[in-house]
């Protein structure tokens, strides 16, 4: 029988599914999962109802699925079709039920439902080969960027949109030990809102550092980021902030942003309860800073898990405003479907409690295909050149790690 250590070096050389979460202090681990759901908008009433059926058994330390709605699911749920695509047939939305958790971090802790679980027997070694290139192919040109940058500006200017994020993707052939790659990914890019899955046929890694919204109990919170600058040696987090004030391209997109996303909090919470808990300050990255705010709202009594999800994804700062009318813009403008990208990871839990976040600086690895993506805001005074470098600047903990 292997101790607690054994047991999770193991795991992670095995080819058992798998998902990391970071936590405040550390990860969690979820796997031995006893039901895997794909979740489509004909099923998503279904699937819920069943989240929250009552049973004898629970699970006491975590009750509930764990998983990701893809853009599509995101989209569809608010009755927003989406034109066909270039697309590599993805399954969109994934959720897992798991019956081991382990907290890592000084100590490992593992609580688990499975008998025998730390038998070695249960765990094969990954016998699979990898591979991966070193460099990416972009599927835009600076040219061909411009080409639908010009667009968007156009319909600005018409006022069909104020603020849109046209998404660019970086790919090359590959196949990933993901697990490996996650744990590189975190010495250097530890983010808030970082996973992994993997699964039989995928992996998603992911240094997300945007919460879309945590719901405990009847309070939900929300935090949109809006507003990046390339990190260098004379820079610090006191003069990023300088900078971030004092542009007023950065500022009336973080603006709009915030707006948008209290007035999707307004749907779903009480009158008078929406309030901004902290306003424009500055989060430090690897490779950049960003401009970011925190928002607060009070529940109604009564309200629907799926009446949250239906107003808070996808998530706005990765749209642009206002959402849903920018929304088909951009799904009939962008030719390459966004799969994971702008989606949401997170759970739910079956005292109803959740937290998503948004689906941004992660790597989807399918088919042998790495494809990472990316977006940077447009509105009017926003220079094409200058947009297309900020989607590098975004992907480049992404792209780094296959330099090593």
């Amino acid at each position: 029988m292997l101790n607690n250590k054994e047991y999770l070096i193991s795991l992670f050389a095995s080819d058992k599914p798998l998902i990391i979460y970071k936590a405040n202090q550390g990860y969690y681990i979820y796997t031995d999962f006893s039901d895997r759901k794909i979740v489509t908008k004909s099923n998503i009433n279904t699937f819920i109802k069943k989240i929250f059926s009552p049973r004898k058994l629970r699970n006491k330390f975590f009750d509930g699925y764990i998983g990701f709605f893809g853009y599509q699911t995101c989209c569809e749920l608010i009755g927003i079709k989406i034109p066909k695509q270039k697309n590599n047939s993805f399954k969109n939305s994934i959720f897992y039920k798991p019956q081991t958790v382990i907290k890592m971090n000084k100590k490992i802790f593992i609580k688990s439902l499975v008998p025998n679980f730390r038998f070695l027997k249960n765990l094969k070694k990954n016998n699979k080969k990898f591979y991966y290139e070193k460099n990416f192919n972009v599927n835009m040109s600076l040219n061909q960027y411009s080409t639908i940058f010009k667009k968007f500006t156009q319909k600005i200017k018409k006022g069909e949109t104020y603020q849109i994020k046209i998404c660019q993707k970086y790919r090359n052939k590959s196949k990933i030990d993901s697990v490996k790659y996650f744990w590189k990914l975190m010495e250097v890019n530890s983010s808030p809102e970082a996973f992994l899955i993997r699964d039989k046929n995928f992996s998603i890694v992911s240094c997300s550092p945007e919460t879309l919204f945590y719901k405990d109990k009847q309070k939900i919170f929300t935090k949109p980021i809006a507003g990046t600058l390339k990190k260098s040696s004379q820079l610090s987090i006191r003069k990023a902030k300088i900078f971030f004030k004092n542009n007023i391209k950065e500022n009336k997109e973080h603006n709009m942003i915030v707006d948008m996303e209290r007035n999707d909090l307004s749907k779903i919470c009480k009158s008078g309860t929406v309030k901004i808990s902290k306003l424009k300050y500055v989060e430090e990255y690897k490779d950049l800073y960003h401009y970011v705010s925190k928002i607060r709202g009070k529940l109604k009594e009564k309200i629907k898990t799926i009446d949250i999800l239906k107003a808070m994804m996808p998530g706005g700062s990765v749209i642009g405003c206002p959402k849903i009318n920018t929304l088909h813009l951009l799904n009939n403008l962008e030719k390459d479907s966004r799969n994971i990208f702008t989606g949401s990871f997170g759970y739910i839990k079956s005292n109803r409690d959740m937290r998503f976040n948004i689906i941004i600086r992660s790597l989807l690895n399918y088919k042998g295909i790495n494809e990472i993506s990316v977006a940077s805001g447009i509105i009017l005074g926003s220079k094409a050149k200058k947009e297309y470098e900020e989607n590098h600047i975004k992907a480049k903990s992404l792209l780094d790690i296959f330099k090593v």
